[in-house]
């Protein structure tokens, strides 16, 4: 695959890819963090908030393509 295309096609995998975790990491926490303590929110948010990174990574390292053989 033509490594432009690759990088279009990533692109768009994680504009989509952090839209739907972030709404899904919202409604999560609105739905059973609501009566909790800000500790538990900030721990929450804290996690979720970086665990978006592991997918995007598994992304980035697909649209650099394969590594060149020496």
């Amino acid at each position: 695959m033509v490594p432009r295309f690759r990088s279009f096609i990533g692109t768009i995998l994680i504009i989509i890819l952090v839209i739907v975790y972030a709404l899904a990491a919202t409604t999560f926490a609105t739905l059973t963090l609501a009566t909790s303590p800000w500790w538990v929110h900030f721990l929450y948010f804290l996690i979720s908030g970086l665990l978006w990174i592991l997918p995007a990574m598994v992304i980035i390292k697909w649209m650099a393509g394969p590594k060149p053989k020496p």
